[in-house]
């Protein structure tokens, strides 16, 4: 109690500071503070809606990136190249891990600033961000570069592996537009927390529709086959980035980016990388996961499914088994961001009645596009294999519709588990974050795969997903049962 009236007593100075403070009155009036005000005073269901909308539609136009590219592989190259895409899909889940270190920390901090009114905080975080996610993409990009058939060695690609040379032509050229993911994906994240959900929506919408129109141009015409698929999908994260950009430093953003001036900041790079380190560690998790699990594919694969490129055609099967996935989640993923910066507002506005709200609401919202994809998943899951495989072997054609039925099990309970996550960040304790996070990625599935692999082979090791999806469920349940008693005994 102490500590409440310790901060309401700060705001309170600080608004009689404002008062008098002709510069504090522009900053509030800025444009684009409207936008942000309205977080704290419409109506939650109406604000989900608005929030949420774009940032689904966003989501889903961003796993196209990566979906799309493995749709015209597997129909413009073979399903081996398939194979390919997904040994270096650790590495690009670790690059993600950076974008959403910087993006999401800087906008989690951004939306709780403008919460408590203080705009130059906010602006501040956002040109961190920016100079965070430009510096860091280029040193990865360099560093991949210069150790790239090392990195490439250690994905777990069994001797031999015809899809290892597919990795190689593919993530090469990848990794030339790799500051332009990270400032693209990243970034957008800032926009939504300013209260513009629809400039992130169309940046989205940019690079996923060149994405979709240069794949069949440069695979299907050109014949450049992976090399096409990685050129089309840099130059639409560049054009991506150059759209939210051109708006975070023009003069409708809440907020501006400002090149000229800036001052790094130790202190605010670590509350920024303490607000996405959650989302960081569940990213690099995955990506440990996703290098288990093809090491695995490696080693059961030949004997599971009884030929000699077994390995590879078990890899081709988890690929079209996680875009799937992939597809399917990324609205909830849109839904867990739309709802975010409402969460984050809110609570900085010490508004907790409507953080309830917004996170039930949120809660509802993802469970129902979980439960439609179990329907789907379980009910078609042949048909969804010739999407990305329309001639794929036997092999392929038998393992992967009973990997996808297996794996997808416990599917209508990860709208919980991942709206839930984002609650603790929210409200200022990343651990129990990052511990939620980890529960599901780490500690309760790696664990599942080694031993369910040892005993029942490949079928083990694609059935140690739902095993740990079950038991994330219940600790998550327990957690957040106390989280909602809190804030509706400080509210």
């Amino acid at each position: 109690m102490s500590d409440f009236l310790n901060d309401r007593n700060s705001e309170n100075n600080e608004n009689r500071e404002n008062a008098a403070d002709p510069q504090a009155v522009r900053e509030q009036s800025a444009p684009g503070s409207d936008a942000a005000d309205r977080l704290g005073t419409d109506g939650i269901g109406k604000l989900l809606l608005r929030f949420s909308i774009p940032a689904v539609s966003g989501m889903l136009v961003n796993a196209l990136y990566n979906v799309v590219d493995r749709i015209f592989v597997g129909r413009g190259v073979n399903e081996l190249a398939l194979a390919g895409l997904s040994l270096v899909l650790p590495l690009m889940t670790i690059s993600m891990a950076f974008a959403m270190l910087f993006g999401v920390g800087s906008a989690n901090l951004i939306s709780m600033r403008l919460g408590q009114r203080k705009r130059k905080e906010a602006e501040n975080a956002l040109n961190h961000c920016f100079w965070l996610l430009a510096i860091v993409g280029v040193l990865v990009m360099i560093a991949e570069l210069v150790f790239l058939d090392f990195i490439l060695s250690l994905l777990g690609a069994q001797e031999g592996s015809v899809a290892l040379g597919y990795a190689r032509r593919y993530y090469r050229i990848i990794l030339y537009g790799h500051a332009f993911m990270m400032i693209g994906f990243g970034f957008s994240h800032c926009t939504r927390a300013q209260g513009f959900p629809v400039v992130s929506m169309i940046g989205m919408f940019i690079g996923a529709g060149m994405n979709i129109i240069l794949d069949p141009l440069f695979i299907f015409v050109f014949g450049w086959e992976v090399e096409g698929a990685a050129i089309a999908t840099i130059i639409s994260q560049l054009a991506s980035a150059v759209w939210v950009l051109v708006f975070s430093s023009g003069k409708n953003a809440a907020i501006k980016l400002r090149f000229r001036g800036f001052k790094p900041s130790i202190q605010m790079t670590l509350q920024i990388m303490a607000f996405g380190s959650a989302q960081f560690l569940l990213q690099f998790v995955m990506s440990g996961v996703q290098l288990l699990y093809n090491t695995s594919m490696g080693w059961y694969g030949a004997e599971g499914l009884g030929v000699g490129n077994g390995g590879d055609i078990a890899l081709s099967g988890l690929n079209i088994a996680g875009s799937i996935m992939m597809l399917i989640l990324m609205p909830v993923f849109g839904i867990n961001q739309g709802a975010q910066p409402i969460l984050g507002y809110n609570y900085g506005a010490k508004k907790f009645g409507r953080v309830r709200k917004a996170y039930l609401g949120a809660i509802g919202a993802a469970t129902i596009v979980c439960t439609a994809g179990f329907i789907v998943v379980q009910g078609f899951p042949r048909f969804l294999v010739s999407i990305f495989a329309p001639e794929g072997s036997d092999a392929l054609l038998q393992f992967t519709p009973t990997a996808i039925r297996i794996q997808m099990l416990m599917l209508p309970l990860a709208g919980f588990q991942i709206v839930s996550s984002n609650v603790f960040v929210v409200t200022g304790r990343p651990r129990i974050s990052i511990f939620l996070s980890m529960l599901r990625q780490c500690i309760a599935l790696i664990p599942c795969m080694l031993i369910f692999g040892r005993i029942w082979g490949l079928y083990g090791v694609v059935a140690s997903a739902p095993a740990a999806d079950g038991f994330s469920f219940i600790l998550t349940g327990i957690l957040i049962f106390f989280e909602l008693k809190k804030l509706r005994a400080a509210g």
